[in-house]
């Protein structure tokens, strides 16, 4: 067999290119190949991303949606919170009283509290209650608690002039002021949700004034 260098010019370029096509064919399939086939995958991927990113996008403004309304029912809840407490809260029940018989320049005597009755969805925490001081005070303070956020009812209302208290049913008379006028013994209402409740107490009745 004749050597390399014995064969004439184009045998050793028909070898040259031989070993070059089998080389080149040795990378091709061996590692360009499989980058390809890798980098074929990776954009098949890529792009399958995309298109579960570009079917969410709609959902993007209804998950803002979703977010606002949560927070306004949030908002809500704590509202009716203050409107029907989830608990009785007699203390805060009686200070909220006091300050708006404060505000109104009369009196409350007492506060006698009735059971409590447990109606299917809320339960109703009712206080009797003797009140004195000037009428028009007196029935600006009946305004004020008809107008507080946490809702309380007044019924059962009696009213007499502090020359004879005994008309308004007092359970006791009391030293009253000069500028006082009259007397007043009626009930107060206030309601408290119950696990579970879903329907909220009666609307507030305002007393009937005289």
């Amino acid at each position: 067999m004749a050597s390399l260098s014995e064969m004439p010019v184009t045998g050793k370029i028909g070898i040259v290119l031989v070993v070059a096509i089998v080389i080149t064919a040795g990378l091709y399939f061996g590692v360009y190949k499989a980058i390809a086939d890798q980098n074929e995958t990776d954009a098949k991927a890529l792009a399958g991303k995309k298109a579960e990113i570009a079917q969410l996008v709609p959902y993007q403004n209804k998950l803002d949606d979703l977010t606002r309304s949560i927070d306004a029912l949030k908002q809500q809840l704590e509202l009716q919170k203050r409107i029907v407490p989830d608990e009785k809260e007699v203390e805060g029940f009686i200070k909220m009283m006091q300050a708006e018989a404060q505000k109104s320049n009369i009196e409350i005597r007492r506060y006698t509290a009735n059971p409590v009755v447990n109606k299917e969805f809320y339960s109703e925490a009712g206080y009797l209650i003797d009140i004195d001081g000037p009428y028009y005070a007196v029935l600006d303070f009946f305004q004020r608690v008809g107008k507080m956020e946490r809702i309380i009812n007044i019924s059962s209302l009696s009213m007499a002039s502090v020359a004879k208290p005994s008309g308004a049913k007092l359970k006791k008379t009391y030293k009253y002021e000069p500028n006082e006028t009259v007397v007043v013994n009626c009930t107060a209402t206030t309601f408290f949700s119950r696990e579970g409740a879903t329907t909220p107490p009666p609307a507030a009745t305002k007393p009937a004034g005289k």
